[in-house]
């Protein structure tokens, strides 16, 4: 960032990460919380349990008074109290802030409690989605309780991350009951980004179970077709968690201008032109990006002269020239990546925000997202009504949202509210 201006349209994780086929017997099942004998005891320091026993997933090592000497990065321990009492079970990794990471409150081994969380994870989705979606979150880490552990369904196949050093150890138990009660084609790994280098973990890429997706795979979500790249894409290849703003934004966008800015693939794109908006533009500055965008909108037969994808910077492209808009969608980067980029992030989304609302029609409207964890959703709103101040209009909030229903998060657990979407009247 420079400037407090991110340049990085496509989201990409940290560069650099080693990549490797993963070995399921590479990963050990490590010792489990069944024998109190057997087992690692981490003693919390006085006064330090509240966000444990307030289902808080995380203890930081500074709430430790003992125990994490000598331990293995990602081994089972059993939590106690300063006054001995049992508080809950989990994996620690001594070498990371984040010190153990919890998947029970009961005095349980940690692989029975994973497949107790995997079991509710599943039921969930069965009774919030119900049937007929292609492409949805299976597990979203601690908010099904189970940290460091991701799993998104595409179809036939599924894609998992572990990212931290306690989740690599259970990932052999994962895809087992993956492929017990999913039953999918393939099973494909992308463990990768910062929590990984944090925990001291390669990049881990390559199939786990079964067969290996295609390089691009087609998925479906209410009649719109998606090019996604489960081997390089963003995420587990997809924005599964901006399906709501997908699904409000249709009705904003027939006969309309609309710019899809930090497109990614064009998948607000495709939404809008299925909706007959009479021109779309996608922007991002990743040129692949936009050929599987180009490739989805071809899939979907769209009309090649109502859309356009544009290689370049946001910032820029809204600075440049004099268009209007009716609608204009902003899902950029997270600009705050970590708490000492608060600053600077909050510059680059006051910026690109105050460049929408100059470009937009009056009464036109505006969908903007954050999906940086570090940022409050008050925040967020504070900093979309300065800009909306500076340009000089209303931005009445005419509705907000944030994660579907396939994205749980936990009440005591507010870092995993990452994502806050806005829709105003400019």
């Amino acid at each position: 960032m420079q400037g407090g201006r991110p340049r990085h349209d496509a989201r990409s994780g940290p560069p650099g990460a080693q990549e490797r086929r993963p070995e399921r017997n590479l990963h050990p099942a490590g010792r489990t919380v069944g024998s109190r004998r057997s087992v690692r005891v981490i003693t919390l320091k006085p006064g330090r349990e509240g966000p444990v026993r307030a289902g808080h997933p995380w203890i930081f090592s500074g709430a430790i008074a003992g125990g994490l000497e000598g331990a293995e990065p990602g081994e089972p321990v059993r939590v106690l109290a300063a006054n001995g009492r049992f508080l809950a079970g989990g994996y620690c990794n001594p070498r990371t802030p984040i010190a153990v990471r919890l998947l029970t409150s009961a005095d349980e081994p940690v692989d029975a409690a994973l497949v107790r969380r995997l079991d509710e994870a599943f039921a969930l989705r069965r009774e919030v989605l119900g049937g007929g979606l292609e492409a949805y979150r299976v597990v979203n880490g601690e908010g099904d309780r189970l940290p460091g552990i991701v799993v998104d369904r595409y179809g036939e196949f599924v894609v998992c991350q572990f990212l931290t050093a306690g989740a690599a150890r259970l990932a052999p138990a994962v895809v087992s009951a993956i492929e017990e009660r999913l039953e999918p084609r393939g099973i494909f790994e992308r463990s990768e980004g910062a929590v990984r280098t944090e925990e001291g973990l390669p990049g881990a890429r390559g199939v786990l179970a079964g067969a290996e997706p295609p390089l691009r795979l087609t998925i479906e979500e209410e009649g719109a077709r998606f090019v996604v790249d489960l081997h390089h894409g963003q995420k587990t290849g997809f924005y599964l968690d901006q399906r709501e703003t997908r699904r409000r934004l249709g009705p904003l966008a027939a006969q309309r201008r609309v710019l899809n800015a930090f497109a990614y693939t064009g998948a607000f794109a495709i939404v809008a032109a299925r909706a007959g908006a009479r021109e779309v533009v996608s922007v991002d500055t990743s040129r692949p990006a936009l050929e599987v965008g180009e490739s989805a909108w071809t899939e979907n037969g769209l009309d090649p002269a109502v859309g356009r994808f544009v290689v370049a910077d946001v910032f820029d492209f809204l600075r440049a020239g004099d268009d209007r808009w009716d609608v204009i969608v902003l899902d950029p980067p997270p600009f705050v990546r970590r708490r000492r980029d608060l600053e600077p992030g909050l510059r680059g989304y006051k910026d690109v925000n105050l460049q929408a609302f100059r470009r937009l029609v009056p009464g036109g409207w505006l969908v903007t997202s954050s999906c940086s964890q570090h940022l409050s959703r008050a925040a967020f709103r504070e900093v979309v009504a300065a800009a909306a101040a500076d340009a000089g209009r209303p931005g009445e909030v005419v509705a907000e949202w944030g994660h579907p229903p396939d994205h749980p998060t936990a009440l005591a657990h507010p870092e995993g509210e990452y994502l806050k979407v806005l829709l105003l009247r400019a």
